[in-house]
């Protein structure tokens, strides 16, 4: 719930030009999901003891980032599937070029909450904050699992390639909203965050 208010406040308003895309962001993103990155961003925080508020952003940004994701890979060019979450996938619901632009303008604005000058205190982590959403957005993350995904097409992977597909494509932005939310604390806070990078990595 706490999840889905920060979304809502962090949103561009459905009636604000361009309407239909801002309209199709919030559809893709609000009222669904178990919010399991948030819920992690928010234990870790908790446990390391950051404010809440300032952890609904980080949870937010991580949020939005597998809401693009999801709404990317259900394009005919990905995986191709009509239904999410029990509705219409985006582009089913609006279309495929609006779509396509709803997840590049949530993984634009997941970096454009995180980077909001005077969010935290300590700019030198909330910079490290910024560079863990990328890489575990990126190539060497989430997309670079997607891409490790559809090239097995047809194909039978080891064990191993298995194990290595699901880090990257679930993995890491799984370890990266668990660490948003323990460098959220304004406190030296090290030790707990190098045991949630083990948690965070199993």
């Amino acid at each position: 719930l706490r999840t889905e208010r920060a979304l809502e406040k962090l949103l561009p308003a459905a009636d604000i030009s361009p309407q239909r895309l801002h309209q199709a962001m919030r559809y893709a993103i609000l009222g669904g999901g178990k919010r399991v990155r948030a819920l992690l961003a928010h234990a870790a925080g908790e446990l390391c003891g950051a404010d809440p508020d300032k952890v609904d952003t980080a949870a937010a940004a991580a949020e939005m980032i597998h809401a693009y994701s999801l709404v990317h890979d259900d394009l005919p060019c990905m995986d191709n599937d009509d239904l999410r979450r029990g509705k219409p996938s985006c582009h089913r619901q609006f279309d495929e070029a609006t779509a396509l632009l709803v997840g590049d303008s949530l993984q634009s604005l997941a970096f454009q909450v995180l980077a909001q000058p005077g969010l935290y205190i300590n700019t030198s982590r909330q910079l490290e904050m910024l560079h863990l959403l990328a890489v575990a957005s990126g190539s060497r993350g989430m997309t670079g699992g997607q891409a490790i995904d559809l090239a097995s097409i047809g194909t039978s992977l080891t064990q191993a390639e298995l194990k290595s597909m699901h880090i990257h494509k679930t993995g890491a932005l799984m370890r990266a909203a668990a660490l948003l939310g323990a460098y959220c604390a304004e406190t030296e806070v090290r030790m707990k965050i190098a045991a949630l990078d083990r948690y965070a990595m199993q």
